[in-house]
């Protein structure tokens, strides 16, 4: 078993529309920046609708299989359309999924080798807290498009971490969903993340669901602009619904689970600032070194690069300046986690986008990037959760989500 690509979604979820004429329609919603179809399958016509949006981030190719095998389940169990209407948007940013290449992973240097995730601002969930109305990509107008048309009372979309444990995040609390979330990652050997920096300072549902605070609470990173409240989460509020994300991860850490507080957690945030300020020179040293020699260098993965090398100064201040209170373990290994992620990133972006035209620069940027792969993956003790797992939890936390919501709102 392997992640699927674009084209393998739309065969298989096309495949489903021939199988199952008068349930199942396949259309197209909209096209990327590049030209790429965008598309929906619709498995019923009920009005009461869930939506679940796939490959909104472009590293994060767990979705894929996730919202294919939901929606082979919806289609042969009957019992899950019983007055609903289910809608699978296949993936939100093609031209991200373009230039992520994640066939089958054995290591975290592996995943590296082939990693892309665009800009802020060019993230279709993320571009209305970047970006003014009027120059929103054409996937966010699409994704809002389908949104206005369906009006769910639940759209869920599909992420995914490198390495940690699996959490929940809601636009609005779903009483009932903890319970099944965490017996699901127990039984499938998944940690639940407890203190994910993404949620820091969000009220809590139950471990590792997080229901996301009101328009008037200060941000937990005042320097990060990708405000969750901003995001396309929150538009299928205007028809009275809400939006779960569902996060789950490709390596596990127990690391990621523990309650405990941190002992000294404002000593600990300020090293961990410390160190991403270091691993960020570094990678800015090669990058001033070899853009001289690249006359009018630019594209994709380079401006990505930039972008996150860019949040970085701001982010070291955030923690230093404003430990969260009661930090746990958790919260403390999470922000670690995060602080490796951003310069290691912006490294294996840099080199994909030298390794063709600049041999010294490359050569520096592969060390860095095979020395930190590895030292992450040995810092977190990470082990390789089996594709299928990270499928069958997602997908019962789906399903489990789009259950209590319907009871919320009845």
């Amino acid at each position: 078993m392997r992640y699927p690509t674009v084209t393998e979604l739309v065969s298989s979820t096309r495949a489903l529309t021939t199988d199952h004429p008068g349930l199942c329609t396949l259309r197209q919603v909209g096209a990327s920046r590049a030209g790429r179809p965008l598309h929906l399958l619709s498995v019923g016509r009920a009005r009461r609708a869930v939506l679940v949006v796939a490959g909104a981030h472009a590293n994060e190719p767990t979705g894929g299989r996730t919202l294919l095998t939901l929606a082979r389940r919806v289609v042969h169990d009957r019992g899950l359309r019983d007055g609903l209407s289910w809608h699978f948007l296949l993936c939100a940013d093609p031209d991200g999924a373009s230039l992520h290449i994640t066939p089958a992973p054995h290591s975290l240097l592996d995943y590296h080798r082939g990693f892309y995730r665009p800009p802020g601002p060019e993230q279709p969930e993320w571009s209305p807290a970047a970006l003014p109305p009027d120059r929103l990509p054409p996937e966010t107008r699409a994704l809002t498009g389908v949104i206005d048309e369906l009006r769910p009372y639940l759209q869920v979309t599909l992420h995914g971490t490198d390495l940690g444990g699996s959490w929940v995040q809601l636009t609005k609390d779903i009483p009932g969903l903890a319970e099944p979330f965490a017996r699901s990652a127990a039984e499938l050997r998944i940690p639940v993340e407890t203190g994910a920096s993404d949620a820091a300072g969000w009220p809590v549902a139950g471990p590792g669901v997080h229901v996301m605070p009101p328009p008037d609470a200060g941000a937990a990173y005042p320097s990060m602009p990708d405000d969750a409240r901003n995001s396309t989460w929150y538009h299928a509020h205007r028809y009275g619904g809400l939006t779960a994300v569902v996060e789950v991860p490709m390596w596990a850490s127990d690391l990621v689970t523990d309650l405990a507080p941190h002992p000294a957690p404002a000593v600990a945030l300020r090293r961990l600032a410390q160190r991403l300020l270091r691993d960020t020179l570094e990678v800015e040293r090669v990058m001033a070194d070899a853009l001289p020699r690249l006359e009018g260098a630019s594209g994709p993965l380079l401006r990505a690069a930039q972008w996150g090398l860019g949040l970085v100064p701001g982010l070291a201040a955030d923690w230093i300046d404003t430990p969260p209170a009661g930090s746990t373990m958790a919260y403390v290994g999470s922000v670690d986690a995060f602080a490796r992620r951003l310069p290691l990133r912006a490294a294996a972006m840099l080199l994909r986008a030298l390794q063709e035209t600049d041999a010294r620069a490359a050569s520096r940027l592969e060390r860095l990037v095979t020395t930190w792969s590895t030292t992450f993956a040995h810092r977190f003790h990470a082990r390789w959760v089996p594709l299928q797992h990270q499928t069958e939890h997602q997908t019962r936390t789906v399903l489990a989500a789009a259950l209590h919501a319907r009871e919320r709102a009845s």
